[in-house]
């Protein structure tokens, strides 16, 4: 642990306690913080490498990406005294604009998810994405049974959420592109299923009550979350006890192009990572394991969770 009057020194400068102040609550690339600051790479690089060096920042690798976050396993008096310096620098002009900046930055990530979106509306179910395949999704409509209230989570055009609501009582498919929506609302009314209901919505605030369902199913959808965390936490609170949330996502890959290709903000997860983001939500009964794997490369591989809230 590095000398508390260092991290003092260290934070001296205004523009590390800038960066501290960004990536307090924000996972942010180098790039996106090159965009928050409007400095140069060579430099923010600098700074990040310090404050790195004395474990204030952890950071993840995504591809050719890493991503940097403030660390949360701080001491307590360590924490005490970067909350301090946070709140007397909060009021200035740097800071403010910064908090400004952020606020586009990530606006920015969400457009570019939902213009991707929007521009597939109508032929997901006809163009290849990675991880959709039918032998995956077959396993888990296995975990599903009839006469249940689910929520199709980042469901696009819901076409998995038509083929439930033949059997469901009530399915609800949230998606945030609006476009997505429309397609799919004008599909439900063509086949008649008036227990569809297409909703317009973030699954990291997703506009259901609580405890109002009974299976919270995220099918691809995980990987194009900001905070895939708080996505699950959202899970865990529409569902009702004994309710279940059922995930197939990718598992971790490298393969960096999907970010561009179909909008990617996490190239998949570990079994481990998926596990522990079940368990910090809340969730208990936790399974696991990969379904499918494609034979062409880059070889994706999609993994089956499952797990109840008690």
């Amino acid at each position: 642990m590095p000398d508390i009057w260092d991290i003092i020194k260290l934070l001296s400068d205004s523009t590390r306690s800038r960066i501290l102040a960004i990536l307090k609550n924000e996972e942010l690339s180098v790039a996106e913080l090159q965009d928050v600051l409007d400095m140069g790479q060579s430099r923010i690089s600098s700074h990040l490498s310090l404050m790195r060096q004395v474990n204030l920042l952890i950071d993840r690798k995504e591809g050719k990406k890493t991503f940097y976050v403030l660390n949360e396993a701080l001491s307590e008096s360590l924490n005490d005294l970067i909350e301090s310096i946070l709140v007397a620098i909060s009021d200035s002009d740097n800071v403010r604009l910064d908090r400004e900046n952020l606020k586009r930055v990530l606006e920015k990530r969400k457009q570019y998810a939902e213009e991707y979106f929007n521009s597939v509306a109508g032929r997901l179910g006809k163009d290849y994405c990675p991880g959709r395949s039918w032998e995956a999704i077959g396993h888990m409509l296995l975990l599903l049974t009839s006469r249940l209230t689910i929520a199709d989570l980042g469901a696009g055009e819901g076409l998995i959420s038509q083929l439930l609501a033949r059997g469901a009582e009530k399915v609800y498919c949230v998606d945030n592109a609006p476009k997505m929506v429309e397609f799919g609302k004008a599909l439900a009314d063509k086949n008649k299923l008036t227990n569809l209901e297409y909703v317009l919505g973030d699954i990291e605030s997703i506009p259901l009550k609580d405890s109002s369902v009974e299976v919270a199913l995220l099918s691809q959808a995980l990987h194009h979350a900001n905070h895939p965390q708080m996505a699950l936490k959202e899970a865990f609170r529409i569902l009702k006890p004994n309710g279940r949330v059922i995930i197939l996502d990718l598992l971790e890959h490298d393969f960096e192009k999907t970010r561009e290709l179909y909008a990617d903000v996490w190239l998949g997860f570990s079994e481990n990572k998926l596990y522990q983001m079940l368990k910090e939500s809340g969730f208990k009964s936790i399974e696991m394991n990969v379904v499918s794997k494609e034979e062409e490369e880059p070889n994706f591989q999609t993994i089956l969770a499952s797990a109840i809230k008690t």
